[in-house]
C-alpha cells in the first residue's frame, strides 16, 4: 500500500501502478460525469460528433456538484460529493476506449468496469461519502473562471464540469487494473464467516 499524487493526465503506466488499498490525491483537471452525460458522450460518439473534453488520461467524477450562478454567468462550485457509481456501469468499455484513466465515486461497480480496466488500463477511486466538504477542499472551483461547464441544458448535477484539483483526496484504489477488487473481496470475507458461523 502505498500514497501517490497524480497530475492529470495520468498515463495508463501510471494507473497500472496503482494496486487496491494505495491512496490517491490528484491535482490538475477533474471532470464530473452522472447517468445523463455519460449518455450524452455515448450519443455524440455515436452521432460522429466532437466531444467537448479530450478525456484520455483524464479524471471522471462521478459527481453532481451545488454550484451557483453569478451575476456575470459563471458559476461558483458550493460542494461537491461522489454519487453511486454502480448506474454508469454499461459504460465501462466506452470510459476505457476514451482513455480515461482514473474514475472517482462511491459503492464500487461490477464485472464490466473489472474487465475494462485490465484492458484499456484505468482504475476506480473510492471518495468518501458523506464528506462531501473536505472532498471540496481540495478543489480551486471551476476552470476558466467559474464559466468551464458543458451540457448544462441537462441541468446543474448532470452537466459536464471541468474542476480545477489542487490536491483532491484522499482517494482509495478500490478496483485496480490487474482484476482486483476491494468490494468482492468484502464479499468473500463476508461469506466466509457466514459459512463458519452458519455450517451447512
Amino acid at each position: 500500500m502505498k500514497e501517490v499524487v497524480l497530475h492529470t493526465p495520468v498515463t495508463e503506466e501510471q494507473a497500472r501502478d496503482l494496486k487496491i488499498g494505495d491512496i490517491v490525491y490528484v491535482i490538475g483537471h477533474i471532470y464530473t460525469s452522472r447517468d445523463m452525460g455519460h449518455k450524452q458522450i455515448m450519443d455524440d460518439l455515436n452521432a460522429g460528433k466532437t466531444l467537448p473534453k479530450d478525456f484520455n488520461g483524464a479524471a471522471i467524477f462521478h459527481a453532481g456538484p451545488v454550484a451557483l450562478k453569478n451575476d456575470d454567468g459563471s458559476y461558483r462550485l458550493v460542494c461537491i460529493g461522489p454519487t453511486t457509481s454502480i448506474r454508469m456501469e454499461p459504460y465501462a468499455d466506452m470510459v476505457g476506449k476514451l482513455g480515461i484513466k482514473l474514475v472517482i465515486g462511491k459503492g464500487g461497480m461490477a464485472e464490466g468496469t473489472l474487465e475494462a480496466a485490465k484492458k484499456y488500463g484505468y482504475v476506480y477511486l473510492q471518495a468518501a461519502p458523506g464528506c462531501a466538504q473536505t472532498l471540496t477542499a481540495g478543489l480551486d472551483g471551476i476552470e476558466d473562471n467559474g464559466r468551464d461547464v458543458s451540457w448544462i441544458e441537462l441541468g446543474v448535477p448532470e452537466a459536464l464540469w471541468n474542476l480545477k484539483a489542487v490536491k483532491f483526496g484522499p482517494l482509495v484504489v478500490s478496483m485496480d487494473s490487474h482484476g482486483n477488487s476491494i468490494y468482492d473481496n468484502i464479499k468473500k470475507e463476508c461469506q466466509k464467516k457466514l459459512d463458519e458461523m452458519y455450517p451447512a
